[in-house]
């Protein structure tokens, strides 16, 4: 007993408590086997149920296994920094001839993405996350990296994303983390980050547009648009458009793009019904920051749908998220008065530590085909391989900002 309290599984029910003199073993493969001490025997059943059992599952994060000199196998916890020669998915073990479960799980807003993750292997898996060095954005890449993912944190901020990769690594040395300096609100800076990624020669299976801006007042990107539609989407729809040839050849790959719930409270149609471009970019006179962020939102998921429309069939899936409506984050900090309500509402907040997307599909959302050039508006941006007829392009070069858009809400 004082084995399993050590490792943490001493927390048992009485029908599979082992009796006096009885241990309880794994073999490589998994399979769980009892030692009997005084008769000096082993055996595959449980000696008071009969049951035989096998492990479910992976290592749990922050575990690894290794070999002693002796050729034992034993196990080390690296974020509590201790060895056991007991396996800690002994208490995740399964019945040999398992009954089908009557209820499926479910998670809940108190669910960690540690949980989600839980006996996940991700090694090999190469994750990009844009905005990662804070809030969800932090969290989503730790959970990756803990999980043996190699994580890139895509960051304006290169001093608050080494921060962020010293703050992961001081949990698991072994994870493997890096920071690349992405600014969404200079195309320029997407292009140079997508031209550096492309030359690490690595796959791409997981891309997590997280990154957003909230509340600012208006201003003009360097590229002439205003700044929180470039953020929120413009920026992401670039940089998936530039690394869509990685992600077609590291299939099955996926797309994840953070939305909100916010996206039901505006429109971006005219009228008659037509996608107005002024709403997308509007002047100074036309803005509203809560507006403005909405619409970029909403953008996002018609990018999102219209995007696995198109790349599912290669191997690509996409999917937009929402967060959560209560969750604490750092998108006030564009103005004082959306920091003054945050800060009021914080108590009634959960920690960013519990943080897990929700996945949100509209499927009603969709680009419409057949888009006028005349109609849209346009900038010159270098153009990626990419796979084959992914976004529209009205010449060589030239990537549409955006589609005619139908919604049904």
């Amino acid at each position: 007993m004082a084995a399993l309290r050590y490792a943490g599984l001493d927390d048992t029910d009485s029908e599979d408590e082992l009796p006096p003199g009885w241990e309880q073993r794994t073999t490589k493969d998994g399979w769980v086997y009892y030692a009997n001490h005084t008769e000096e025997k082993t055996q595959w059943e449980h000696p008071k149920t009969g049951k035989r059992k096998r492990i479910a599952g992976d290592l749990p994060y922050g575990w690894e296994q290794e070999t002693d000199e002796n050729g034992q196998v034993f196990f080390v916890d690296h974020i509590n920094k201790r060895t056991t020669y007991l396996d800690p998915r002994l208490a995740f073990t399964v019945d040999d001839n398992p009954t089908k479960p009557t209820t499926r799980q479910r998670y809940d807003g108190s669910t960690t993405a540690m949980e989600i993750l839980q006996g996940r292997d991700l090694s090999g898996k190469v994750v990009v996350v844009t905005g990662a060095n804070s809030g969800i954005g932090f969290e989503t890449a730790k959970s990756f990296a803990l999980h043996g993912a190699h994580v890139i944190l895509a960051c304006r901020n290169m001093a608050r994303a080494s921060e962020a990769v010293s703050r992961i690594l001081g949990e698991w040395h072994k994870a493997k983390v890096e920071a690349m300096t992405l600014d969404l609100a200079l195309l320029r800076s997407v292009q140079h980050f997508a031209q550096a990624f492309k030359a690490k020669n690595v796959s791409l299976h997981v891309l997590v547009c997280n990154a957003a801006v909230f509340g600012l007042p208006w201003t003009l990107t360097k590229d002439g648009l205003e700044t929180t539609f470039q953020v929120n989407h413009l920026g992401h729809f670039y940089l998936v458009q530039l690394l869509q040839d990685v992600l077609c050849r590291s299939a099955p790959a996926r797309v994840v793009v953070v939305s909100s719930e916010s996206h039901r409270f505006t429109d971006i149609n005219d009228s008659s019904g037509k996608l107005d471009f002024s709403r997308l970019s509007p002047s100074k006179s036309d803005y509203w920051a809560m507006l403005a962020y909405n619409r970029s939102k909403l953008c996002n998921i018609l990018f999102s749908n219209e995007l696995h429309r198109r790349l599912s069939p290669r191997g690509v899936t996409s999917n937009a998220v929402h967060p959560g409506n209560m969750m604490y984050s750092a998108l006030h900090r564009g103005w004082w008065v959306y920091t003054l309500l945050f800060t009021l509402a914080r108590p009634f907040t959960k920690s960013m530590g519990l943080s897990t997307h929700q996945t949100h599909r509209n499927k009603d959302e969709v680009f419409k085909k057949g888009v006028k050039p005349e109609d849209v508006k346009t900038q010159t941006l270098p153009q990626s391989d990419g796979c084959k007829s992914s976004f529209s392009q009205q010449a060589k070069g030239t990537v549409t900002f955006a589609g005619d858009f139908s919604r049904k809400m």
